[in-house]
């Protein structure tokens, strides 16, 4: 009989619960997840040079005081991706971080935008992240699927040149989804490509509501037909919105130690998320980019737990709504879900 059996919560108690149960990532930038150890494996490897001088060096730079200044620095850690063993290796490295946290499914999403201006070409990308998920699954028990992002402060023209060169690999994407900066990069603004996506076959998502206003998840909804809002943090400005949220159960992909890394939160006891599932959302924790702000899912979950005083009922419903929430077929979702049920006995 658990703790939570006895209507008894614990702080320490939904702090274990948090560590010990199985989860879904639904909000990784692959990308994200490079460690500078590794940046500096890779840069050594291929020969890139990097504007820092030290692992120390380069991560004393995340110091951000928005998500423009973090990706600026984002996009130079990803100078070193070249091959596909430098994909594989990335993708292999998070994995093994996600396992210790008991992460069992990911969605992982991939900015290919970011290499292909580089001349690294998409099969390249692909090859190397789906080698690495198909590892997960046979060493590790991690299921995971793969969505292509477009970037946002691209046109909408380079997104369908990208979209038309993942073509060959199609069978290897779950969805596509919207990312890089937010702000003054509406959703409307790729509207047909998305809906090119969908006659594809493809799920939608998007990040929306971040730093960008409700409105952005407005159109993230309407117009891009999104099944999933990454982020959404700021649809508490507008209870008319939240009802929504909350009637149609459309997940939000909540990274809360990226808020605080990014100033979307001053203080992680300010966070939304409590307010959240107080209203009924299908909020979920996800790491958004771990390397650099401070925390894998493990991380998120307990500073999160500490932070807001979260109970083991909150911990637990929102590991259901990772497994809710996720692309998965409905057979798998109920075997994601009956591992976690049975964790909880």
């Amino acid at each position: 009989m658990t703790v939570l059996e006895h209507g008894i919560s614990t702080p320490a108690a939904a702090c274990e619960f948090a560590r010990r149960i199985p989860k879904a990532e639904l909000h990784i930038h692959i990308e994200g997840s490079l460690e500078p150890e590794l940046i500096f494996a890779l840069a050594q490897r291929n020969g890139v040079a990097l504007a820092y001088p030290t692992v120390e060096s380069l991560r004393a730079a995340y110091a951000f005081t928005d998500l423009q200044s973090f990706l600026d620095i984002y996009y130079a850690g990803a100078s070193v991706l070249l091959h596909e063993a430098d994909f594989f290796d990335m993708a292999w490295a998070y994995f093994q971080r996600a396992h210790a946290d008991n992460v069992i499914h990911a969605e992982l999403f991939f900015d290919p935008q970011t290499h292909t201006a580089r001349g690294v070409d998409m099969g390249t990308v692909v090859r190397g992240l789906r080698r690495a998920c198909e590892q997960a699954q046979a060493q590790l028990g991690i299921s995971s699927q793969l969505i292509m992002c477009f970037l946002r402060h691209l046109s909408e023209e380079d997104a369908f040149a990208t979209l038309e060169a993942a073509l060959p690999y199609r069978e290897h994407l779950v969805g596509v989804g919207l990312d890089s900066s937010e702000v003054g990069h509406p959703p409307e603004k790729f509207t047909r490509v998305f809906a090119r996506c969908r006659e594809l076959g493809l799920r939608i998502v998007a990040h929306a509501g971040e730093e960008g206003p409700p409105d952005y998840i407005w159109q993230a909804l309407d117009v891009l037909k999104a099944e999933r809002i990454d982020h959404g943090v700021r649809c508490l400005e507008d209870p008319t919105l939240v009802a929504r949220l909350a009637a149609e159960r459309v997940p939000l992909t909540v990274c809360p130690l990226s808020n605080l890394k990014l100033c979307v939160v001053n203080d992680l006891a300010d966070h939304p998320m409590k307010r959240l599932l107080d209203a009924g959302l299908c909020a979920t924790v996800n790491s958004d980019d771990p390397a650099y702000f401070g925390g894998y899912m493990n991380a998120n979950f307990v500073q999160t737990v500490q932070a807001l005083g979260l109970t083991e009922s909150e911990v637990i419903q929102l590991a259901r709504n990772s497994f809710e929430a996720s692309f998965v077929s409905p057979s798998d979702r109920s075997g994601l879900m009956n591992k976690l049920e049975r964790s909880i006995q």
